[in-house]
C-alpha cells in the first residue's frame, strides 16, 4: 500500500502506519529536510504515532478480555505485558 504523505492515516493498516512513521523518523534524523518540511513531517509523525498507539491500546484491550484455560474455555482476564 502507498503510505505517502497524501495517504489518510485512517486508511492505513497498523503495519503501514508504523512503516510510514519509521520513514518520517529516518527523514527527520537525516537532517537534510528544510525547516518547513521538517515541521510538516513532525506533525505527520505525531499523527501516525497516535494512530499506532490507539490501535495497540485496542489490541491490548481485546487480549485482556479473554484468557483461555487449558480446555480452551475463557477463564477470565489478564493484563497484556507488551515487554514480554
Amino acid at each position: 500500500m502507498d503510505t505517502g504523505p497524501e495517504t489518510p492515516i485512517a486508511d492505513m493498516s497498523f503495519e503501514d502506519a508504523l512503516r510510514a512513521l519509521e520513514t518520517v523518523v529516518r527523514r527527520l534524523e537525516s537532517g537534510d529536510v528544510p525547516l518547513d518540511e521538517s515541521i510538516a513531517l513532525y506533525e505527520r509523525g505525531e499523527a501516525l504515532r497516535k494512530a499506532c498507539q490507539k490501535r495497540l491500546d485496542a489490541a491490548q484491550e481485546r487480549i485482556e478480555k479473554i484468557v483461555q484455560g487449558a480446555d480452551g474455555a475463557p477463564t477470565g482476564t489478564a493484563a497484556f505485558d507488551a515487554a514480554g
